[in-house]
């Protein structure tokens, strides 16, 4: 990770980065697959969520005083409700269950090992949280999405080497697309690794 140091902050320290996480992720999150047309007064309300959790969790890639990344966690009793439905549905026990919210990073900055030190990280926090089960989600798109870039490759390769498997659960988040001009309901997939 050249000039790359990973940071991890948990709690009320999460605001002295929240502007800075607000724009990468509208950034990265335009991409496809997410195709995500953000805000950033969402963006920072939506955060806030982390900021009022002690045990959340901000993974943070900086080159120099610049955030080029960041990865978030929390416990899912503290995720919001469109997390924990599926969850709640089947049975589980909320208090034993981590979520590992987004990973974004800038391009030049990929490939260079700094999503295991995401993983890494977000996993150590949820150990020192008692849980006993990670899970994420990820946007389902179609193989012919129109906007679905030549060459493109999922990261479902990266997350099967960590140890995480589809679980059969699904969230239903809506948000504005940027090839829709308005909000739509999408659907996530959960993926999820024992610990």
């Amino acid at each position: 990770m050249p000039d790359v140091t990973i940071v991890a902050v948990s709690g009320r320290k999460i605001l002295l980065y929240l502007d800075d996480v607000a724009r990468l992720r509208i950034e990265v999150f335009r991409d496809y697959p997410y195709l995500y047309a953000g805000s950033l007064e969402y963006e920072k309300e939506y955060l806030q969520s982390y900021a009022a959790c002690d045990k959340s969790i901000f993974v943070l890639a900086l080159d120099g005083a610049d955030v080029v990344g960041v990865s978030t966690g929390l416990p899912m009793l503290d995720a919001d409700e469109a997390f924990q439905h599926s969850y709640l549905q089947r049975g589980d026990d909320l208090s034993k269950i981590f979520y590992l919210g987004e990973s974004v990073l800038l391009p030049k900055h990929r490939g260079c090992g700094i999503g295991h030190a995401f993983f890494d990280e977000r996993e150590k926090q949820a150990r020192e949280c008692g849980a006993a089960l990670v899970t994420f989600c990820s946007v389902i798109r179609s193989e012919d999405h129109p906007l679905r870039p030549f060459g493109y490759r999922s990261h479902d390769v990266f997350w099967k080497k960590r140890g995480y498997e589809p679980n059969g659960l699904c969230a239903q988040l809506a948000w504005e697309q940027v090839d829709q001009g308005s909000e739509v309901e999408n659907e996530l997939v959960f993926w999820s690794r024992a610990l």
